[in-house]
């Protein structure tokens, strides 16, 4: 979640210097101001790991006008939600509802009175960090406080075309709490539901790279992947994900494998230049995971 001294980002797109200056001046002391002065370098930024939270974006400018950069954005699953208000001297109404159809929220017309301008802006920047703060509340499990399956699933389908265009690897990891049922059983769901919340705290935080990501995957099950990681680093970080939950000695009498809460885990993982599909990934992921558990339990079982 974003903090409350958040400070929201504005793109000036414009191909004259004397217009971004202008608008720079009236917004900087609010806002963090990123500018483009042409169509491809505000796609650039727009696809960028810190993505504006609004675009100021101006419609005549050479190469690409400002109808084709809001085109491009909008058709783009990574970029459609940013918002858009034109800030332009067209100033038909066939113009205005053209670049309204194209998907922006607002058509400014120059001149401009600043003041206006500026509340215009701020209120469209508050809708805007509203729905971020809803769509994140959407990816969050309520119990353990990890992303839930929707962000796994939106998180995989990304990162998995991100590793076939770059040729980078994906490494994909499945995780049982053994004996779970049991665990509930005998301890009641409140101990099941309090146990759940450490082991994803946990599995958080033995990850060691701000791009490993942890999903609660549903019931007892979670998913963890690792982008851009090698065989025996993949390896490497299914032991310590076993050996971490077993060190909490969480107190389970009942379990067939020890007298504490223990994991089962299975890895699998898309080399650089393998083209592996996400479905075949999580499929070997989880087929290791059931080996894990028909061997033992408390380990890890790897797909390579």
């Amino acid at each position: 979640m974003r903090e409350n001294d958040y400070i929201p980002t504005i793109l000036i797109v414009d191909d004259m210097a004397a217009n971004i200056a202008i608008l720079s001046d009236l917004l900087q002391s609010s806002y963090k101001i990123k500018i483009a002065k042409n169509g491809q370098r505000a796609l650039d930024i727009a696809r960028g790991k810190e993505k504006p939270d609004l675009i100021l974006l101006d419609i005549e400018m050479p190469q690409m006008s400002g109808y084709e950069v809001c085109k491009k954005l909008k058709d783009s699953s990574d970029t459609r939600n940013i918002p858009v208000i034109f800030v332009t001297a067209k100033n038909d109404t066939t113009d205005e509802e053209y670049g309204l159809k194209l998907g922006a929220i607002d058509y400014i017309k120059k001149p401009f009175h600043p003041a206006i301008i500026k509340i215009r802006v701020r209120n469209h920047i508050n809708l805007k960090l509203k729905s971020d703060k809803l769509e994140e509340l959407s990816m969050c499990d309520s119990l353990t406080g990890i992303p839930n399956r929707r962000y796994f699933d939106e998180t995989l389908e990304r990162k998995h075309r991100e590793v076939l265009r770059d040729k980078k690897s994906l490494a994909v990891i499945m995780i049982d709490i053994d004996f779970f049922k049991l665990y509930n059983d005998n301890y009641g769901h409140w101990k099941g539901d309090e146990c759940l919340a450490k082991v994803a705290v946990t599995l958080r935080k033995t990850l060691k790279r701000s791009t490993d990501t942890v999903s609660r995957y549903g019931g007892e099950e979670f998913v963890i992947l690792l982008k851009d990681i090698d065989k025996e680093g993949a390896k490497r970080v299914a032991e310590s994900l076993v050996n971490a939950i077993a060190e909490l000695k969480i107190p389970h009498e009942y379990s067939p494998v020890t007298n504490f809460v223990t994991i089962s885990v299975g890895v699998a993982i898309k080399e650089e230049n393998e083209s592996i599909s996400k479905e075949e990934l999580l499929k070997i992921a989880d087929d290791e995971l059931y080996r894990a558990k028909e061997s033992g339990r408390n380990r890890f079982c790897a797909g390579f």
